[in-house]
């Protein structure tokens, strides 16, 4: 026997709850993105990154587990052959949750809960940009204090100009007072 889930449940009971969390996901697959409570999104989530982990394996016992779920053949069939291959690349962390503020009527805190359809950024970019930035750290410091002693005279020739000029102007309208 499963251990119960800590805090209030979704529906009246265990059975309801199992109801409510298999419907979201139906619509979840169905929609691409659902708006529900925050309690609900977060309980929803496990659950569809489960199934869609079965849909990735892809054989006739995982898409009898994902049936025992998902009643509606259709969704199912959604899942098995778009959703699952346009998640093949990624590890895990198929939804994302974005939290959008209080429903108007009773001011449940709301979320949206949606698939990740972004491709997965490669590992070599990854690490090309590491090496840019080790080549930049193995510069010499000379060069850099060079960069940085040619950037200060820029720096402070501009506004040590500036300032006589501002002086001679106050001192040319005191005079005048």
């Amino acid at each position: 026997m499963p251990t119960p889930t800590k805090g209030p449940r979704l529906g009246g009971g265990p059975a309801h709850e199992r109801l409510i969390l298999a419907n979201l996901a139906t619509q979840l697959f169905e929609h691409g993105r659902i708006t529900t409570t925050e309690t609900k999104a977060k309980r929803l989530r496990p659950l569809a990154e489960r199934l869609i982990t079965f849909a990735k394996r892809g054989d006739l016992h995982a898409r009898r587990r994902v049936m025992t779920v998902v009643k509606d053949k259709g969704v199912v069939h959604v899942l098995f052959t778009e959703i699952a291959p346009a998640m093949a690349e990624r590890n895990g962390g198929y939804t994302r949750i974005t939290k959008i503020g209080p429903r108007k009527g009773d001011n449940a805190p709301l979320a949206v809960i949606e698939l990740v359809t972004e491709p997965v950024s490669p590992k070599q970019a990854v690490v090309k940009e590491a090496t840019k930035a080790a080549e930049k750290a193995a510069k010499p410091k000379a060069e850099k204090v060079e960069d940085v002693k040619a950037e200060d005279t820029t720096v402070e020739d501009a506004p040590v100009e500036d300032a006589p000029v501002a002086d001679a102007d106050e001192k040319a309208t005191d005079e005048k007072a």
